[in-house]
């Protein structure tokens, strides 16, 4: 996932649709676009409402990084750049005491949804911050960069708080643009592995729901050129299309030459013989409302900076996956939470030298980007988050998860988050 950037322009090799500008210097903040325009933001909207939420429904946490072998620092290790401080949350609180049995879930917590290497839908945790705006999320870089491929941002990225099988309570959120530290956006660094993403205003479909049909294209000579054309729909953001794919078209009899197609596939002659090639799939066309701006419908968690080594905190996601054992201890259908003390740590596959981690049992396919919450109020729902889980790990070798590790939240973390949270978004409708 290493950028080559071109000082004064863009980042080379980048697609033209998710730029990574080029800092002035080390201490810049880069930034990309996800959707930087109304029509691309309805166009992923549509690409998670369409088809009764099917992308949603079908989506798989994204395994990317997520098990590594990470291990204790007794020496050296994350420190302190400055003195410790909070930004405050949508609703300032004392700091909570003891971890009672009946912790209540906060609203900010939900899955971000994107489309991963492979072309198809993914999750990962995330939470919602306070900010100027209201329209802040929190996850982990891996969650918004693609280190599978090393090409670019993940694709139709939303986030969803509060999300449960398709239900998405408080609208879909769509991402505008990607705020990362330049170690991470530049040399892949695990010890800067967090983003801070700007949404649009949240969007539900209206009562009039799915529009649209079936498309066919016009008829192509070549698999070459249908193939050609499909990725040019694929990319097209002014109009959603789903399950595009490349078809045959064979020769038709005399009592039938419509090139008539059934369930993605054109009725053929009894010849077979193939006379061109055609795109075939579905236009989706969905009516769009807007609900207001995140911090709004579930308000924002406060941040956390520079906080002292052995600091507790509750760690909230949707962990998911088997243990190494192979046990499934979690389904990442619902929210979860951990509760521990931070202590330093290290992942050396992950070029991270400085984390935090805690006891957690989380598994790591679905807990990536969970949110780790300082002083946390169960009354309020709300405190400061210092970490984003990055990977977990097994460190005693047993065969069960044990460890949650995140980057170390200092005053460079809090320069990425003032420069994202300052940053507008507007709506889409």
């Amino acid at each position: 996932m290493k950028r080559t950037l071109a000082f004064g322009g863009i980042a080379a090799g980048l697609l033209a649709s998710a730029a990574i500008a080029a800092p002035a210097h080390a201490d810049s903040v880069p930034s990309v676009n996800l959707a930087n325009t109304n029509l691309a933001a309805q166009q992923v909207a549509q690409y998670w409402f369409g088809e009764a939420k099917a992308n949603l429904v079908n989506a798989t946490p994204y395994t990317a990084e997520t098990t590594v072998s990470a291990k204790h620092v007794s020496t050296g290790g994350v420190s302190a750049d400055d003195k410790a401080g909070v930004v405050g949350s949508s609703g300032d609180q004392k700091a909570s005491t003891g971890t009672s049995k009946n912790v209540n879930l906060p609203k900010t917590t939900g899955k971000v949804f994107f489309t991963g290497a492979d072309g198809k839908p993914h999750w990962c945790s995330a939470t919602a911050l306070q900010s100027q705006y209201k329209n802040i999320v929190a996850t982990a870089g891996h969650c918004v960069y693609d280190t599978k491929s090393n090409a670019t941002t993940l694709d139709n990225w939303v986030f969803v708080p509060g999300y449960y099988q398709g239900k998405t309570p408080w609208g879909i959120y769509v991402g505008k643009t990607a705020y990362t530290h330049y170690d991470y956006s530049v040399y892949e660094d695990g010890d800067r592995d967090y983003a801070f993403v700007s949404v649009y205003n949240g969007v539900i479909p209206t009562d009039g729901g799915t529009s649209g049909g079936k498309y066919e294209s016009p008829l192509y000579k070549t698999k070459w050129f249908a193939e050609r054309a499909k990725a040019k729909l694929a990319a097209d953001k002014t109009t959603g299309y789903s399950r595009l794919q490349v078809v045959p078209v064979y020769e038709q009899s005399k009592s039938d030459n419509n090139n008539r197609w059934s369930h993605h596939r054109p009725t053929p002659a009894p010849t077979g013989k193939i006379i061109g090639y055609k795109v075939v799939g579905f236009k989706v066309s969905i009516g769009l409302k807007d609900v207001g701006s995140l911090g709004s419908n579930v308000g924002g968690q406060g941040l956390a900076y520079n906080q002292k080594i052995g600091t507790a905190v509750f760690e909230f996601g949707y962990p998911s996956g088997s243990h190494p054992d192979g046990n499934y201890a979690f389904t990442g259908k619902t929210q979860k939470w951990a509760y521990g003390k931070t202590f330093k740590a290290a992942a050396a596959s992950m070029k991270a030298e400085e984390l935090v981690g805690i006891k957690s049992s989380f598994t790591g396919e679905g807990a990536i980007g969970s949110s780790w919450l300082y002083r946390y109020s169960s009354t309020k729902r709300l405190g400061y988050l210092n970490g984003v889980t990055i990977a977990v790990s097994d460190t005693d070798g047993n065969g069960r998860i044990d460890t949650s590790v995140s980057p170390y939240f200092d005053g460079e973390t809090l320069a990425v988050y003032k420069t994202a949270q300052a940053n507008w978004s507007g709506k889409i409708v």
